[in-house]
């Protein structure tokens, strides 16, 4: 292919289809805002789905190395109430099929995969514009800008890419996160990081809850879940973090002292997300050389452990219509043929899941999720 393919976004989408492209003798460029591989912190744990995930590493040639980061034991998972009691409790599976990896680490693997060069890195997209004559022009913050064939947009949430697509924009789910930790050896906080037990911890009730992951090393870091409405998220203010840490820990009143815990005595900075998604079965008619990847195409809420596993599936998908199609519209048709169903059938289970966790049956519909998964 002698196309120029510009890839927005250097997230496990982009990385993957890069990945991908260059192992058929394809090349492609990466854009990416982020200053350097190690600027941001990449977020915690993920579960990689042996019919996603893992599908998109093998055509990635890194199953075996993805292998080496499988945290062995940290794919426990126990539900309880607010008050502590256990109403489901899975121990971990050593022969999981969906292992769990840091995200941060599986980043690095797909990075140091790639040619040197293949990442620019500081280099925000600030507009992209369709040529008459065809490809596209990109402008980029700090003051380049290139041209390309091919674009595809794999920024993410607030995609710059798909308003040349589609109109539609993330939605608040009503969900926000924030977040949590405690750091390994603090003896006040022993008898709440053992009621963990080896992995996840979720203690959720209608409206609001208490995730909280067990790391090997002794960590502990997770979220609190509130279901509140914007104008909330707009009062919050957390220049003192001592006094924000309290008013959430109000939202838990009633609640055991041993969860409480991790909201009253988290060392984290308490960062709120608010979690958006984009509407459920998002579709958008073929402009020629364009096209999304990963949350740019299906934002979803993670209530249903996709958006990683279908972002570098959908790099890995793209890919091999591009290197396997010589016609690339073609190609690009092909993919988004699947891409519609692929990420509305998962859309529509977060969504459904987000409910089950923070509905009215909360938390015994949370247990029964798991029981019967």
């Amino acid at each position: 292919m002698r196309k120029t393919i510009a890839i927005v976004g250097a997230g496990l989408g982009g990385l993957t289809l890069a990945r991908v492209l260059q192992a058929h003798g394809v090349a492609a460029t990466i854009y990416e805002s982020e200053a350097s591989a190690t600027s941001r912190v990449q977020g915690g744990l993920l579960d990689i789905h042996e019919e996603t995930g893992q599908v998109a590493l093998r055509a990635a040639g890194l199953y075996d190395e993805f292998r080496t980061l499988v945290r062995p034991g940290e794919d426990a998972k126990r539900v309880v109430d607010r008050h502590g009691t256990i109403l489901f409790d899975m121990p971990a599976d050593p022969a999981s099929a969906r292992p769990e990896v840091d995200r941060g680490e599986l980043r690095h693997l797909l990075i140091d995969s790639l040619a040197p060069g293949t990442i620019r890195w500081g280099h925000k997209l600030a507009s992209v514009r369709h040529r008459a004559e065809g490809g596209y022009d990109l402008a980029f913050a700090e003051g380049s800008a290139t041209r390309a064939d091919l674009v595809i947009g794999a920024d993410g949430a607030w995609s710059k890419v798909r308003p040349l697509l589609t109109p539609a924009k993330p939605l608040y789910s009503g969900i926000c996160f924030i977040e949590i930790a405690l750091a390994p050896g603090g003896r006040e906080s022993r008898a709440s990081v053992a009621a963990i037990g080896s992995g996840t911890l979720m203690a959720v009730a209608p409206g609001k809850g208490i995730i909280a992951h067990r790391y090997a090393d002794g960590q502990v870091r997770g979220y609190v879940a509130l279901n509140k409405p914007e104008e909330w998220l707009r009062s919050i203010d957390f220049g003192d973090p001592s006094a924000g840490l309290r008013r959430l820990a109000a939202e838990f009143a009633g609640w055991s002292p041993l969860l409480t815990a991790f909201v009253t005595r988290s060392d984290a900075e308490p960062w709120l997300r608010p979690i958006h998604a984009l509407p459920v079965g998002l579709e958008w008619d073929r402009l020629p050389g364009v096209t999304l990847v990963g949350d740019a195409a299906h934002l979803m809420s993670p209530f249903a452990g996709e958006g990683a596993n279908l972002a570098m599936y959908d790099g890995a998908a793209l890919a091999s219509e591009l290197v396997e199609r010589p016609d690339v519209e073609a190609a690009l048709t092909a993919y988004e043929e699947r891409l519609f169903p692929r990420g509305r059938d998962a859309a529509d289970r977060s969504a459904k899941n987000l409910e089950v966790f923070f509905g009215q049956e909360a938390p015994q519909s949370v247990a029964k999720l798991f029981d019967h998964s």
